[in-house]
């Protein structure tokens, strides 16, 4: 009897399939390397595109919207303060009163012009001088803003002509307060037959 056994026809295949198994477990780790490569890299264009995107944040105008409204507010208050303000009328008829409630019964003609018009009329040029000056210092702070923020910051056109109108219009109406407070605009009226 022999005792060799003769290899079966698929012994062959039998030994190539494990070469086969073990070439594809080598494929699979470096599939799995690749995806992570693409992995890796889309995950680092994603950082560099956040980066980009917070860096152009960064380099973009800022937007004035303060400077804007205080510029507005401080011409506002020099129109206000040269055309009167309803604060101005109250401040104004409250000085009226007072005055006559301190005159006496026998007040001579002048005092009694004092007290019907000489009063309100300090009293309404100083309330509109507080608004004017208001209105310089608000428009004065606006155009000084940039110079202590970054050197590269300018404001837009039309923020600094505002500015510069609330300006004008500040300075004028602290002339008018001058002028009406020391009547020097008008003289102070005076009755005809007072004592001396």
């Amino acid at each position: 009897m022999d005792t060799t056994k003769t290899p079966a026809p698929n012994a062959a295949e039998a030994d190539t399939t494990p070469v086969a198994l073990e070439k594809t477990e080598t494929t699979q780790p470096a599939e799995a390397a690749a995806d992570s490569a693409a992995t890796d890299e889309v995950t680092d264009a994603d950082l560099d595109d956040e980066a980009l995107a917070e860096d152009e944040a960064e380099d973009r105008e800022p937007s004035h919207v303060g400077s804007a409204a205080f510029a507005i507010v401080a011409a506002g208050l020099g129109v206000v303060a040269l055309s009167g303000s309803w604060v101005a009328g109250i401040v104004s008829e409250r000085a009226s009163i007072a005055a006559r409630l301190e005159l006496t019964q026998a007040a001579d003609a002048n005092a009694q012009i004092a007290a019907q018009f000489v009063d309100p009329w300090h009293t309404t040029a100083m309330v509109n001088g507080i608004f004017s000056a208001l209105a310089l210092i608000v428009a004065t702070f606006v155009l000084a803003l940039p110079a202590f923020s970054s050197p590269e910051r300018t404001l837009p056109t039309w923020v600094r002509s505002v500015s510069w109108a609330g300006i004008g219009l500040g300075a004028l109406g602290i002339l008018l307060f001058v002028l009406m407070y020391f009547d020097l605009l008008l003289a102070i009226p005076k009755a005809a037959g007072a004592g001396a």
